[in-house]
């Protein structure tokens, strides 16, 4: 049976505002949910870069246009964003972790949105994505990209996990999906 629940898509279709949909109803039904989204930045109607912010509303620097990379660090770079790792890992890797070593009786929801290219760049983040997926008594929620140009690792690992239930969301389908989501996270998180 599937442990986890992950989102794929296309860019825009409504992944992240499911992801925090889903947040609220298992909240309120009492189930205990941390983790971490990722959410556009704009400045005069363009998108500038991404943000992560996480569920209990801490929020740093994922991305930005065209900014240098900080002194002595290596640029990661995807399309003209450059990722700033040192950002994204001092919010991403604590909040994994905390849900990695979930002590105490009941299941734990971790939401992590996204794990893609950008993300991807941080080694510790890929471990500790491993780490809180391997953890019993912890139900990750999560997005992945729709598979397009060459394959990313982590992303087909989790895809090809038999403890993973995907669903795809499309514009068509997006305002229905949310009751199948917390269902199905539910019974995963018994």
């Amino acid at each position: 049976m599937a442990r986890h629940v992950f989102l794929t898509g296309p860019p825009g279709v409504g992944k992240t505002t499911l992801i925090q949909k889903a947040s609220e109803v298992l909240k309120s039904s009492g189930v205990p949910v941390d983790g971490f989204y990722t959410e556009e930045v704009r400045q005069g109607g363009r998108r500038i870069g991404f943000d992560v912010v996480t569920l209990s509303g801490m929020r740093g620097v994922l991305s930005r246009i065209g900014s240098e990379p900080p002194p002595g660090k290596r640029e990661c770079r995807v399309g003209q964003y450059v990722v700033d790792l040192t950002s994204f890992e001092l919010l991403a890797l604590p909040v994994l972790r905390n849900a990695g070593s979930s002590s105490g009786p009941g299941q734990r929801v971790c939401v992590i949105d996204e794990i893609g290219k950008m993300e991807l760049f941080s080694q510790p983040f890929i471990q500790a994505v491993r780490q809180t997926l391997s953890t019993p008594g912890t139900v990750v929620l999560g997005t992945i990209p729709i598979p397009k140009g060459k394959p990313l690792a982590l992303v087909e690992e989790i895809r090809n996990r038999n403890d993973v239930q995907v669903f795809s969301v499309t514009k068509e389908n997006r305002n229905h999906l949310l009751p199948d989501i917390v269902t199905c996270v539910q019974s995963s998180s018994k």
